[in-house]
């Protein structure tokens, strides 16, 4: 039986991912992204970054994510700025956070304005309260999405689990601050992830 090529037994070679052609389409991007996270950013991030744009894969985003929330800001912001300094350096990371806050601190003053007119109307409050829980729900659901990474990951399944449980409850229930559950929690979790990699 003759053998197969070299190149079709072979693995196909990681191929780069897509970046940013230049820092308008950086600001652009980032623009477009922040006007579409009205009440919980996260999903659409998710869904820009990683599905649809391709310029960070899943466990990418992960890794950017979690840094972006260690760190003091907004995580999005935060997020933004490191993209955007990994791809175009000082620039990018201007331009990234440019995107980020120009065009939607303008959309935000002109709501903050209408909403103090009408924000005793009740109709005005239920509609609010119906985008709560749309908002909600998408954060919910990019946090399912991105749960899948934890198959991967060097610790146990149940152990990160527990881990995720533990923090959800201090956070959501007990109310601690979140720094508190971040050293608490965070440190240990990279403490053990070190070493289970080390051994």
């Amino acid at each position: 039986m003759d053998s197969l090529p070299a190149s079709a037994s072979a693995p196909a070679p990681d191929r780069p991912h897509p970046r940013p052609a230049s820092l308008f389409d950086l600001f652009v991007a980032f623009t477009l992204l922040a006007l579409q996270g009205f009440g919980g950013v996260l999903a659409v991030v998710q869904r820009e970054l990683v599905d649809r744009k391709r310029w960070l894969t899943q466990d990418e985003f992960i890794e950017d994510w979690a840094v972006a929330q260690i760190m003091p800001g907004p995580n999005v912001v935060n997020l933004a700025m490191m993209i955007g300094a990994r791809y175009f350096g000082l620039r990018g990371a201007l331009a990234a956070l440019a995107g980020m806050l120009a065009i939607p601190l303008l959309v935000v003053l002109v709501l903050a304005t209408v909403h103090a007119r009408f924000a005793d109307n009740p109709q005005v409050a239920g509609a609010l309260r119906g985008m709560a829980a749309v908002s909600a729900g998408l954060i919910a659901a990019a946090g399912l999405k991105l749960a899948s990474s934890l198959l991967r990951h060097p610790l146990p399944l149940v152990l990160c689990v527990a881990i995720a449980l533990i923090a959800f409850v201090l956070v959501a229930l007990v109310r601690l601050p979140l720094v508190y559950v971040l050293l608490g929690l965070g440190g240990p979790g990279c403490v053990l992830t070190w070493r289970r990699l080390r051994s």
